[in-house]
């Protein structure tokens, strides 16, 4: 393990820009988000930022290829540049997470080659948490987040920062800094977790559990009574979605300007009513089948089709955002409990 003293930190973030780019989480209006790094710049000590980091591999919007058109004649275009290497700079263990769950999806054959070109170009840097938020439930899908996965992890302790190479490419981005850091007893960090294991578990959620949503009967889940009443509060807004770390529903759309047709893909929600819209219609017409859809996905499919790992990270955004204040612990709360054949 290695470590910095915090009064250094700007000489240890403006070494790694010289190289590549860095983006590190910055308070903003609507609360922290990640920016590029620049001198002067002020960390957050926000639990988590406002959007996820989710962005940086699977943008909201994303161009894919253009269509020339000249006669009958037409041109595929790959519009895409070459990407450069990048660091993310603190970002929290669920997010973290949450980027295995995205590349069990985009890096399942068949490839997202838009996708994997920028996992391959990062290397994260997550930082454990020390006041997790009373929305925070990472805890119940086995995230620590007082020792973050990443490809190195980073601790705040006692006037240092602590960190600890977990990948290759964390091996390599810390011997580039070597002479900046110097090596490290880990006691003070060992300290830190056990308190923030402490704090998570007095949390208000800190107990919550959702191992009994895995059963091999998933139509008992899907034929609960309780859909109903769950779902008449929503409005359909998918704030939930597009706050949520681990959503990977897009659409692809085009753009024609008369001479050629840009194809992009932008984020979708599975809580509007037209979602995936063909023409025959759509395939869940009332706000109840497209509650069910969302909660059902994370809670149910996802697990019984990656082995048994839900479709969330227990950030708690949902929890925060939602205008009605409905979200996947009441959900989960309500389906556990007893209820009508």
């Amino acid at each position: 393990m290695k470590r910095i003293a915090l009064t250094s930190l700007d000489a240890l973030l403006a070494r790694i820009a010289e190289t590549q780019a860095l983006y590190v989480p910055v308070d903003a209006k609507g609360g922290a988000r990640f920016e590029q790094w620049e001198a002067g710049k002020v960390l957050s000590d926000a639990t988590n930022t406002a959007r996820s980091a989710k962005d940086f591999f699977f943008p909201q919007t994303e161009s894919l290829y253009d269509v020339k058109m000249t006669g009958k004649k037409l041109e595929i275009v790959d519009t895409r540049e070459d990407g450069e290497d990048f660091v993310i700079f603190g970002a929290r263990a669920c997010d973290v997470r949450s980027f295995s769950i995205l590349d069990s999806v985009f890096l399942a054959d068949p490839v997202d080659t838009y996708y994997k070109s920028r996992r391959d170009r990062a290397t994260v840097v997550s930082l454990a948490c020390t006041k997790p938020e009373e929305t925070c439930f990472c805890q119940a899908f086995g995230i620590d987040a007082a020792a973050p996965e990443g490809d190195v992890a980073a601790w705040k302790e006692e006037g240092y920062l602590y960190l600890k190479a977990q990948s290759e490419k964390g091996e390599r981005l810390l011997e580039a800094l070597s002479d900046l850091l110097e090596d490290a007893d880990e006691k003070a960090v060992e300290t830190q977790q056990m308190r923030t294991r402490w704090f998570l578990s007095a949390l208000p959620l800190g107990k919550v559990s959702f191992e009994g949503m895995k059963q091999t009967d998933l139509m008992d889940h899907f034929k609960n009574e309780k859909w109903k009443s769950l779902s008449e509060a929503c409005i359909g807004c998918g704030t939930c979605t597009f706050v949520c770390p681990t959503c990977q529903c897009y659409d692809v759309r085009e753009f024609d300007d008369g001479k050629k047709v840009r194809k992009f893909r932008c984020w979708d929600s599975c809580m509007y009513s037209d979602f995936t819209l063909m023409a025959h219609g759509n395939s869940r017409n009332s706000q109840l089948e497209r509650f069910r859809q969302r909660f059902m996905h994370k809670l149910v499919y996802h697990p019984n089709n990656h082995d048994g790992e839900f479709g969330c990270v227990g950030c708690g955004r949902c929890l925060q955002k939602c205008p009605i204040g409905m979200n996947i612990v009441k959900v989960e709360k309500a389906l556990e409990a007893p209820h009508e054949e």
